[in-house]
């Protein structure tokens, strides 16, 4: 199994089965995401997964009755952080101390580099790196899924402020950004077996 072969594979699926996703695919998919690049490695966002089913069914208004929603085996959110605060920087130095087990101190040069970073922004243009942050990890997660043969649907097709409202993001923090429910082809969905649509390679890459 190639990752060519299973991006051949992978398509937007728009009828899924209600089939659930066995736990270990979910683990490496989910293990491949926090995995995902990130600039400064900060990763300021947060992913929901929602397994309940009625919480999922609550969105489905809000993602224009698209089906994906309620038969999906689990609804993925990417949440991007509403701002990202000097709170957040020292969380992350921390946890590169403890990971690589080196003083916050020795740090202090590297911290000083991402709070100029931050501090150079808005709370605007956080909110959109972050989100550019974001769909990164998306990238990554249809890659992981589809080399663990499971469906993923990247949607932009939703009203963030009402999936805000009905999870109640703003108190945590969070804006919705993009999601991706995941789980199993529906055999009767059209798009199943068509002809993967791609660019020509010759238009795509310019060669300098």
């Amino acid at each position: 199994m190639s990752l060519i072969q299973q991006l051949e594979w992978r398509y937007a699926t728009k009828k899924m089965t209600g089939e659930k996703v066995p736990a270990e695919k979910l683990s490496n998919i989910l293990r491949a995401i926090q995995l995902a690049a990130s600039s400064l490695g900060l990763q300021p966002y947060t992913i929901l997964v929602i397994e309940n089913q009625a919480i999922k069914e609550k969105l489905v208004p809000a993602a224009n009755n698209q089906p994906q929603i309620a038969a999906s085996s689990q609804l993925l959110v990417f949440c991007a952080w509403t701002d990202i605060t000097d709170k957040h920087v020292v969380a992350y130095i921390e946890n590169i101390a403890k990971t690589r087990k080196v003083s916050t101190e020795s740090l202090a040069g590297f911290k000083a580099m991402v709070d100029g970073s931050i501090n150079s922004l808005t709370v605007e243009q956080k909110q959109i790196w972050a989100s550019k942050q974001i769909y990164i990890a998306l990238g990554t997660a249809l890659a992981a899924a589809a080399l663990e043969e499971v469906d993923a649907t990247p949607m932009e097709g939703f009203n963030p402020q009402q999936f805000d409202e009905i999870l109640g993001l703003e108190a945590k923090g969070l804006k919705s950004v993009v999601i991706m429910p995941i789980g199993y082809r529906a055999a009767n969905d059209h798009l199943a077996n068509a002809a993967k649509v791609r660019r020509n390679q010759s238009e795509l890459f310019q060669f300098i």
